[in-house]
């Protein structure tokens, strides 16, 4: 039984098959890491069912990169069970303090992994180009064949120690390697869309739909009555420096026209600006423009960029899907005979705090649906307000103003999960690095940042001290929001696995098709939606172990089943 499937491009050193241009290779490798039998030399039109016939044998593919193969394999009805993402797995392992002191991570992180003269035998493989994202191109870089991938792959392997830090830190790597794959089936299935429903919420906002470049009728009555407000006959609404000009000829001597710099003044035509960047946004962000190069054939697919900030949250490309507005979400509905299982985890970063910290006390505040009210309770007699403020103020570094005051009393209530946070913020504010629960590490201070620290003069102080508070902001959310998107993988990963348990089992439970931090969407036939319902809070139990093991903190996760994404919260 092979442990490990290695998947690559075909290197010009090995002989193209008969039945058509050679594409891709894959070397079966057993589990600890040696060859079984030769590399399999593949055309494009064999993959598929290859890899198909391998994965009956429950091997984790490794690649890489699941951008680069996975969608064509679906695409082709093809789906596997696990993978090793190598880019994603390089990315963690270069900065993670967990990972042993081998050759791989220090020409990671001495960056000669990109210095054009180095030994590309001795080095792991280089990035993929960018313009190689078909499933079946020639290959640009022979540090991208199969001897290479399947090198870097038991490289990546050695670099995680058998320690405690290390099984932590191998969790991460698979969980990330699952999220990938949860992200391409996520772009393959889509958001269910409903084109008709999105026309006639753009008609109610904005008028009949108009033609590219022009101003909508709606928009323009609030821009007639937006110059009316100003005095301004002339303005164009969407220029910024003349609305600036305008709003400082009537007293508004703001220095932007962002809604917080404007919320400071008092005037009629503010509430009106404010109407017309509404109106605006949506034309602009998700109109009629957006509906055609995005929605086809009922689905809204865009790419997810697993790991697309440092501390591990996920970001997209095209069509700005982690910002679906609700004044559109109504369009998000299911196809005939199916429903949304709308899923969130009720105040996670609050509750990963209490694990981190191993804090009983905010443990017994977060046992029920309602932390901050659990908090309250505890050190702010009964004020929800209040505690909600001075712990959202102490996991982003807001210590001034009222959460500066409600500090105090915070510290003293739960002085262990505090601590976590005074430490990490510390750490940053020193240059140093935090990590992750399961390993994940804030990237190292620049230069630049420590040429600044070193400070002669009274302004060049002012300005480090600045620059160390700011950083030890972040650090001090790093630790919070890397660890819970770490959680947040491991529920995706165990909900995929139960999926395909169903599905091997030969029932529909459905697909998941959006992501978005701590909540997830599922679009499941009708009959299934109250047995997906209960697997999805599984899953969130199970996630949590997988992290934890048994712990005292409890991580809810509220479920709604609905016919419309805009019925969801």
């Amino acid at each position: 039984m092979p442990g490990y499937a290695v998947l690559a491009t075909h290197s010009t050193a090995q002989a193209a098959p008969e039945q058509g241009a050679a594409s891709a290779v894959v070397q079966l490798l057993d589990e600890a890491g040696a060859a079984q039998g030769p590399a399999v030399v593949l055309s494009g039109d064999q993959l598929a069912g290859f890899v198909r016939d391998v994965e009956a044998r429950r091997p984790r593919w490794v690649w890489a990169r699941t951008a680069d193969w996975y969608p064509g394999l679906l695409a082709a009805g093809c789906t596997v069970e696990r993978a090793c993402d190598l880019a994603l797995s390089r990315t963690i392992l270069r900065h993670s303090t967990a990972a042993a002191e081998t050759g791989y991570t220090v020409g990671l992180r001495s960056g000669e992994a990109d210095r054009e003269d180095a030994d590309p035998a001795a080095l792991p493989p280089a990035r993929i180009p960018e313009n190689q994202d078909a499933l079946f191109s020639e290959p640009r870089d022979e540090r991208t064949s199969v001897e290479a991938v399947a090198a870097e792959f038991l490289e990546q392997q050695r670099a995680v120690p058998a320690t405690p830090r290390g099984r932590r830190l191998q969790l991460l790597l698979a969980a990330e390697s699952a999220g990938a794959l949860v992200a391409a089936e996520m772009r393959h299935h889509g958001i269910p869309w409903r084109p008709d429903v999105h026309e006639a919420l753009l008609a109610g906002a904005l008028g009949p739909r108009v033609a590219p470049g022009a101003r909508p009728a709606r928009l323009e009555e609030v821009a007639v009555e937006l110059r009316a407000a100003l005095r301004a006959p002339g303005l164009n609404p969407d220029s910024p420096q003349e609305l600036l000009r305008a709003l400082h000829r009537v007293g508004v001597d703001a220095k932007s026209t962002g809604q917080w710099e404007l919320r400071e003044y008092s005037h009629p035509a503010l509430e009106v600006l404010q109407r017309y960047k509404k109106l605006s946004r949506l034309h602009t962000a998700n109109g009629w423009a957006w509906l055609d190069a995005w929605v086809h054939d009922g689905r809204f697919r865009p790419e997810y960029v697993v790991g697309g900030v440092v501390t591990g949250r996920w970001a997209s490309r095209g069509g700005g899907a982690l910002q679906i507005p609700h004044t559109i979400r109504d369009a998000v509905r299911p196809d005939d005979g199916h429903l949304l299982v709308v899923a969130d985890a009720a105040q996670l970063e609050p509750r990963i705090l209490a694990a981190l910290g191993r804090d009983n006390g905010l443990a017994d505040a977060a046992r029920g649906r309602d932390l901050y009210q659990g908090i309250a309770d505890q050190g702010f007699g009964g004020d929800r307000s209040h505690a909600k403020i001075a712990m959202l103020g102490a996991m982003y570094g807001s210590t001034t103003g009222e959460a500066g005051r409600l500090m105090p009393q915070l510290t003293r209530t739960f002085p262990q999960a505090i601590g976590v946070l005074e430490r990490a913020a510390r750490t940053g504010e020193a240059g140093g690095v935090v990590g992750t629960y399961l390993g994940r590490c804030s990237p190292a201070a620049s230069e630049r940042w420590l040429a600044g620290q070193r400070a002669t003069s009274a302004e060049e102080q002012r300005r480090a001290d600045g620059a160390a508070r700011t950083r030890g902001r972040f650090t001090r959310n790093f630790v919070v929001q890397g660890t819970a998107a770490e959680w947040a993988l491991c529920w995706l990963a165990e909900i995929r696995l139960r999926l395909r348990a169903a599905r091997a089992a030969g029932r529909d439970d459905g697909e998941l098709v959006f992501f978005l931090h701590d909540e997830v969407m599922l679009h499941v036939p009708a009959e299934a939606a109250e047995r997906v319902s209960a697997m999805v809070q599984e899953a969130a139990e199970r996630a949590a172990v997988l992290m934890f093991g048994r712990i005292p903190v409890q991580f809810p996760v509220g479920v709604v089943v609905v016919g419309s994404y805009a019925d969801a919260k």
